[in-house]
């Protein structure tokens, strides 16, 4: 840890995820092997939006290059809270879906714990909230943190993405992020428009939003049961599955908003 900066954010590798010089440097775990080689595969397919993976070091950590420019963090700050900068990242996540599938993934695995329950043939991340986006000059420039990806539909990654990152959320959740009374259906308008979605995938991003927030707080749970401290900690600052039982009652209010914007 000797001249290592501690990086703030996230929850699964909390306090664990440092920089030295022009190096990050994370826990490695089973799936490192396949994430390395499927970065260098963006990479190689010209996507260089994401970190340049150097290997795994003998103390077990996995080393990638950092990314310089500002990643907020929750409650998050005013300047990316704006249409522009989440229509960025749409038109990022767009980007890298298209690069995703032109990188040969035969014999990679994969973690399942947030991914896709449909299964897909395209990588995605899974997890594409605001702390794992790096901006310069409010736009998106790079996607980091891809412990999580896996094969899936692009439909549901951009759900993902737009459920934390508009976000998607009741009065009380969306304003602990530090987000106040935005219009969030023109929001999630902006990331259909940015992407390029045509009228069956607009529906279809509602469909999996819903079917996402429906499913909400299981991921956490399990990793809750499973006596992680970092999510037990977490489980316990946002109400349990209060939390989630209260953004399901709010979607059954609010869902068809989403839907009306979108034909």
């Amino acid at each position: 840890m000797v001249d290592e900066e501690v990086l703030a954010g996230g929850v699964a590798n909390a306090g664990a995820v440092t920089r030295h010089g022009g190096y990050v440097m994370r826990p490695a775990n089973e799936h490192s092997a396949t994430i390395h080689r499927f970065l260098r595969g963006l990479r190689a397919t010209g996507f260089e939006a994401v970190p340049r993976p150097v290997g795994v070091d003998p103390d077990g950590r996995e080393r990638l290059t950092y990314i310089d420019g500002d990643v907020p963090l929750p409650p998050f700050p005013t300047w990316v809270k704006s249409d522009a900068c989440v229509a960025s990242v749409a038109r990022l996540v767009r980007r890298f879906h298209d690069a995703s599938q032109r990188v040969d993934t035969i014999g990679m695995s994969w973690s399942a714990e947030m991914a896709d329950p449909e299964g897909g043939q395209v990588v995605c991340h899974n997890d594409v909230c605001l702390e794992n986006v790096v901006f310069r000059d409010g736009q998106a420039v790079a996607l980091l943190d891809w412990d999580f990806a896996a094969p899936g539909r692009p439909v549901y990654d951009l759900a993902q993405f737009a459920r934390m990152c508009i976000p998607v959320d009741d009065d009380l959740g969306a304003a602990n992020l530090g987000f106040g009374a935005a219009d969030r259906p023109a929001r999630l308008r902006v990331v259909a428009d940015e992407y390029g979605l045509d009228a069956g995938g607009r529906a279809g991003l509602v469909r999996v939003l819903g079917e996402s927030i429906a499913n909400g707080g299981e991921f956490v749970r399990r990793r809750v049961e499973a006596g992680d401290s970092n999510f037990i900690e977490m489980w316990h600052q946002i109400g349990g599955m209060e939390r989630f039982d209260r953004r399901r009652r709010w979607w059954h209010d609010h869902g068809r908003d989403f839907a009306r914007v979108m034909r």
